[in-house]
């Protein structure tokens, strides 16, 4: 019985410690549960701190363009904050393009906003300059100009009918510089480069497709569709007609006097008879107006914010000379890599860069290429459209977002044209920023 008696308690001590094994395991699977719980809210917290701090980041850029782009100025990048800046416990950048690329490469993100004028423009760029973009080929570059005609009728369709699901040629100008991912002839490696979170570095994840070790763009970097320049007045008034000799005089002699605006008048053949009516004159852009002007560079600065060639509302599609790389320029007429990379060089150490006139004194007078640029409106000075490419994260770094939206100011009060999430092409902050999130190294 006593054998009995003991085989009977060991048998109980043996269910007891069974089921408080299975207690505490449960204990700790809820813990661990909760735990895990803990963290997935407070990463879902953090992400909502970010997305806050993106969207207050939107209505700073908004304040800040309405501070400092006024007429078309590309902001200067000492006037505003684009890196980690707090939105309580949140931060958010502005990521950028280094201005000294492509003469400098970085493993750095850059931090800025960047502006669209700086990009050809997907609609109205000639075939003879999206033929000088890092990786068109002739296919690609027949079916963009499929794309965007409305009366197409080029060998893509046939391409767009075989695939699946079909769809139809859009014969319709671009919306969006993404859309070219439908366009025959496109893929990854042409479209975003090297870079494909697209920040503007080689991150070591990304692949380094000619193996040099730099950042290569792809088309992405060098397009646009927003470029657009207003021809009024904040008022809403419209710019003084260089061709209309009644609007032109009472400028010129405004702003240089009655005598000097004489001189011009002469100068540019107005003239005519002594006595006779005004001699019809014809000027096909603002540049070719001044260089056949007579007119100083500093005496062309006074009236340039108030001057055009045409009667429309806006002009679409006119690069910045001020901002443009060196790959955007060479794609103009008259101008190669050489010359593209001379007026970059150029308007480094440039004291005025107010209006196209430098570009005469970058090249030289007499210069091939100022006379292929005069022949119609290709170039400007002036900037209304923006991107701030917005990266944020939430407290202790979690919670990663990011945005791009494009701002537009042609009618005064800035307003947003267009809004994507980039969160899904991963972190784009570079590895610095990383390591500052991590608390190894300081913010700058």
């Amino acid at each position: 019985m006593k054998a009995l008696r003991q085989n009977a308690g060991g048998s109980v001590l043996i269910i007891v410690l069974w089921i408080s094994f299975g207690l505490v395991s449960l204990a700790l699977y809820l813990a661990n549960t909760m735990s895990l719980e803990l963290r997935a809210a407070d990463n879902r917290a953090a992400a909502l701190a970010a997305d806050q701090a993106i969207e207050g980041a939107a209505r700073y850029i908004s304040e800040v363009l309405s501070a400092y782009a006024t007429n078309g100025v590309m902001p200067d990048r000492s006037l505003y904050e684009a890196e980690a800046v707090p939105v309580g416990d949140a931060r958010f950048w502005i990521i950028g393009r280094d201005p000294a690329w492509p003469r400098t490469y970085s493993d750095r993100v850059y931090f800025g906003l960047i502006d669209e004028a700086s990009k050809l423009n997907l609609n109205t760029a000639s075939t003879n300059q999206l033929q000088y973009l890092p990786g068109m080929h002739l296919d690609l570059l027949n079916a963009i100009l499929d794309w965007r005609n409305p009366n197409a009728g080029g060998f893509s369709q046939i391409y767009y009918a075989m695939v699946q699901p079909p769809y139809t040629c859009k014969g319709a100008p671009f919306e969006t510089v993404d859309e070219l991912r439908l366009v025959y002839g496109t893929s990854l490696e042409i479209l975003a480069g090297d870079d494909l979170n697209r920040n503007g570095i080689l991150d070591p994840h990304e692949p380094d497709l000619d193996g040099n070790n730099q950042w290569d763009p792809g088309l992405f970097e060098f397009l646009t569709v927003y470029s657009r320049e207003p021809n009024f007045h904040s008022d809403g008034t419209m710019k003084t007609n260089v061709n209309n000799i009644t609007q032109l005089m009472p400028l010129l002699e405004e702003r240089l006097g009655p005598s000097r605006a004489s001189q011009i008048y002469v100068r540019l053949g107005f003239g005519g008879r002594r006595g006779g009516p005004p001699v019809a004159v014809k000027f096909e852009s603002l540049l070719d107006f001044y260089l056949r002007s007579g007119m100083t560079a500093d005496e062309f600065g006074l009236i340039y914010r108030d001057i055009t060639v045409g009667t429309a509302r806006y002009k679409r599609g006119l690069v910045n000379i001020n901002t443009a790389p060196a790959t955007v320029l060479a794609c103009l007429p008259g101008l190669d890599e050489n010359t593209a990379q001379q007026i970059v060089n150029y308007r480094q150490t440039a004291a005025n860069l107010s209006s196209i006139a430098w570009i005469v004194d970058a090249l030289g007078a007499g210069h091939p290429a100022l006379a292929q640029l005069a022949r119609a409106e290709y170039i400007t000075t002036q900037s209304y459209q923006f991107t701030a490419d917005i990266a944020a994260v939430g407290p202790h770094g979690r919670g990663y977002r990011r945005a791009k939206f494009v701002f537009d100011i042609t009618e005064g009060t800035p307003k947003i044209l267009y809004r994507q999430d980039l969160t899904r092409l991963g972190w784009a902050l570079g590895e610095t920023v990383r390591r500052q999130l991590e608390g190894k190294t300081a913010y700058d």
